[in-house]
């Protein structure tokens, strides 16, 4: 017991006193361990927060567009869509939605020249949209019926347009419609399964067709399905628009593109991790060479030991001892610079922090292997020092 601690002090001490190679040969471990830890964990956050997405928002919205073939340049669906959908036994509800080309949107006079380079899409949307989205009003309220049958000029704008307007939540605001004034009423919250809406202004079918001179049919259309009948849903969407004619209908399910983020995320992952295993590797030819030279330079420490009675398997368990607590060191260390950048970047992100601490010990493992991989050759080499041979290299 005496000759294990003996051992363990002399290998503490000879990492201990060289304090820059030390330093040196533990970037090795700590990037690679680091690298491994932070591409787990950044990516199981990424897809953390993609769940959470997709559990908040759910994975039964569907949308639906005209083909070519309802129209030439501007097709739109029949302006009965969403009562004909609504007869589906699969479908909970659905919402329309008309594109109203032409309309300049401006915030305010003087940048008429900004929005006609680049316009605001402006939508007519019935009343159920934001529950069909299942999206609250992040601001105000949304487009009523008491708007629609009144002829009130109301707007709800979406929240990137709020921001780029400068709109502050309960302001007395109006924006300019092709020259009408326009009275913000609300502020439609950021909608992760269609981001487009988050930049368009929202207006009543009755202002479309009077101010816009649009015939109000719908250009697209949102539908939620019920739980666990999606793409049966999806499937039948067509046939209860078009009512089995040759008009097309094109059908999308936008959380299947946040489905492929995860999985996109997962080959990252996968990246990540063969370059951490890269950069453990890398640290280890690291270690070797480092270990290879201090042998040299410690020879008359290992001249000593031997003429004092220290045996060749001594020697070498002294060196290996010491690539072992370089690995376990450079582990640890690395562990917990992972951890931080999990939870650095994952807090700047907005993500939900995901640590898989059962996995650290496989991370620090890798670097004691390698470290100790890494350190046979030079153990070994100390080990057949003769004592007499220490003097000539000393």
């Amino acid at each position: 017991m005496s000759r294990a601690r003996e051992l363990l002090a002399v290998a503490a001490n000879g990492i201990a006193s060289r304090k820059v190679r030390t330093l040196l040969i533990l970037l090795g471990p700590v990037v690679g361990v680091a690298a491994m830890v932070g591409a787990v964990g950044l990516t199981e956050s990424a897809k953390g927060d993609l769940k959470e997405k997709l559990a908040e928002l759910g994975t039964t919205l569907i949308t639906a567009e005209a083909g070519g073939t309802f129209g030439q340049q501007n097709p739109s669906l029949p302006k009965d869509a969403v009562k004909r959908v609504s007869r589906v036994p699969t479908v909970e509800r659905a919402s329309a939605v008309s594109n109203i080309s032409g309309v300049l949107t401006l915030p305010n006079s003087g940048s008429s020249d900004y929005y006609r380079a680049f316009p605001v899409p402006v939508l007519a949307s019935d009343t159920m949209l934001p529950e069909v989205l299942q999206v609250p009003v992040q601001s105000g309220r949304w487009l009523s019926d008491a708007d629609q049958h009144t002829h009130d000029r109301s707007v709800v704008i979406g929240s990137a347009l709020a921001h780029q307007y400068g709109y502050i939540p309960g302001e007395i605001r109006t924006i300019e419609l092709n020259g009408l004034d326009y009275g913000v009423v609300g502020v439609l919250s950021p909608v992760a399964l269609d981001p487009s809406l988050d930049n368009a202004a929202f207006v009543t079918q009755w202002s479309a067709e009077h101010d816009f001179g649009t015939s109000g049919a719908p250009s697209k259309m949102y539908v939620r399905a019920k739980p666990g009948t999606t793409q049966e849903t999806s499937d039948a969407l067509p046939t209860a628009i078009n009512l089995g004619g040759t008009d097309s209908v094109t059908t999308k399910i936008p959380s299947d593109a946040l489905a492929a983020s995860a999985r996109a995320d997962k080959t990252l992952q996968q990246t990540a991790l063969f370059a951490g295993l890269l950069a453990l590797a890398v640290g280890g030819l690291g270690i070797a060479n480092v270990m290879s030279i201090s042998v040299i330079q410690r020879s008359p420490e290992i001249g000593i030991r031997r003429a004092l009675g220290s045996t060749r398997s001594l020697i070498a368990l002294q060196f290996l001892l010491e690539a072992l607590f370089i690995g376990l060191l450079g582990g640890v260390i690395g562990a917990f610079l992972g951890v931080g950048v999990v939870y650095l970047v994952s807090n700047m992100a907005g993500w939900v922090v995901v640590v898989n601490y059962g996995k650290m010990p496989i991370w620090i493992g890798l670097a004691v292997g390698v470290a100790v991989a890494a350190g046979l050759y030079p153990s070994v080499k100390a080990a057949r020092l003769e004592p007499l041979e220490t003097l000539r290299l000393g």
